[in-house]
């Protein structure tokens, strides 16, 4: 409740976010998701009745709600649930102790259209939950990428942002970010978060790559 209260006292202070509702289950914010369609929710993964990763597959397998973004939200950097979240369809996760300027950040960066994973922590998630899950499949959907959206998908994969790809490959963020929006429209992947984890599932990336 308390934490709650923080987020939206925050939130509610910046002349471009407004809070339009808050929810102490998952049901209920199931519910008014379907009744506000707010461009944003932030997601509890532990959430009484319907838990956060239920209602965080059923907003994001919902075609009417396609365009709201979820960002989960864990007491742990490394919560067991967060790679299965992000494989659900949230657009990323946050531990529930950072900072409130990386809060603001991330809830413009989500609604901007980016998706967005804790910094500092986002590498030795991926590896970790990589790590653990099955075999690469069968890289053959890959074969509809050109080149350089193999490679602009694979410095996605290892963490970059589109800036830092700009830079390795010399081209402009404009560029290194259209690369990886054709990537994302010809996988079918609904974010860039979804990207990162096709890029391992297809066996793009490797766990230990990161360093």
């Amino acid at each position: 409740m308390l934490v709650r209260a923080g987020f939206r006292a925050l939130l509610d202070a910046q002349p471009d976010i407004t809070v339009v509702g808050e929810a102490s289950d998952g049901r209920q914010a199931l519910a008014l998701v379907r009744e506000l369609r707010p461009d944003t929710v932030l997601m509890d993964i532990r959430m009484p009745v319907l838990d956060g990763l239920a209602a965080t597959r059923r907003i994001t397998g919902d075609p009417q709600l396609a365009d709201v973004k979820v960002i989960m939200l864990t007491t742990f950097e490394l919560d067991e649930y967060v790679f299965e979240a992000i494989r659900s369809g949230a657009s990323g996760f946050l531990v529930k102790d950072t900072e409130p300027d990386e809060l603001l950040r991330a809830v413009r960066a989500v609604v901007a259209g980016d998706a967005l994973l804790s910094p500092g922590v986002t590498r030795r998630l991926i590896a970790e939950f990589a790590a653990r899950s099955k075999e690469p499949a069968a890289a053959g959907a890959l074969s509809e990428l050109t080149d350089r959206e193999r490679e602009v998908m694979t410095l996605v994969g290892i963490g970059l942002s589109n800036d830092e790809i700009a830079r390795r490959l010399v081209v402009s963020p404009l560029t290194a970010k259209t690369h990886v929006s054709r990537a994302m429209v010809k996988l079918g992947a609904r974010d860039r978060a979804q990207l990162v984890v096709l890029a391992y599932e297809s066996g793009l990336i490797r766990p230990g790559w990161l360093g």
